[in-house]
């Protein structure tokens, strides 16, 4: 599957202050998740799009290296901790704890807007904790 783009959240106002970026990486321990985690995916991908204080999402998806990786922007920590919460997030996370062999989160300022791949990648670490995982666009 290619990278679905970043994707502006229309109705977010990026003006009223610098925007919190989090950057995610999944890799799931069988294949048989693999599908199940995408189709999850692509809920919580339309949920960040409707959710308050959201400026954008992308995501890419490696289904062959069981992998996947988020990339959205928010106006600030609130708003991601809301969505966080919200249905169906909520109940896809404790569906897919015991799936996960590894899982990782960083939240920073970005260099530039809309974030790009290359830096998210350069903040996240592979599962042997070193940095550069791959979430590649290419």
């Amino acid at each position: 599957m290619p990278t679905l783009p970043w994707t502006d959240v229309e109705t977010a106002d990026r003006t009223a202050s610098e925007p919190l970026v989090m950057a995610s990486r999944f890799q799931l321990r069988r294949y048989r998740d693999v599908l199940p985690f995408l189709r999850d995916a692509m809920r919580v991908r339309t949920l960040v799009r409707r959710s308050p204080g959201a400026l954008g999402v992308s995501l890419v998806a490696r289904p062959l290296r069981r992998e996947f990786a988020t990339l959205s922007a928010w106006r600030d920590r609130e708003s991601l901790d809301a969505m966080v919460r919200a249905e169906p997030h909520r109940s896809i996370m404790g569906r897919y704890r015991a799936a996960m062999a590894d899982s990782q989160f960083v939240f920073y300022a970005p260099a530039e807007y809309p974030p790009t791949w290359d830096e998210a990648r350069g903040r996240l670490t592979t599962p042997g904790g070193r940095p550069g995982g791959r979430p590649a666009t290419r």
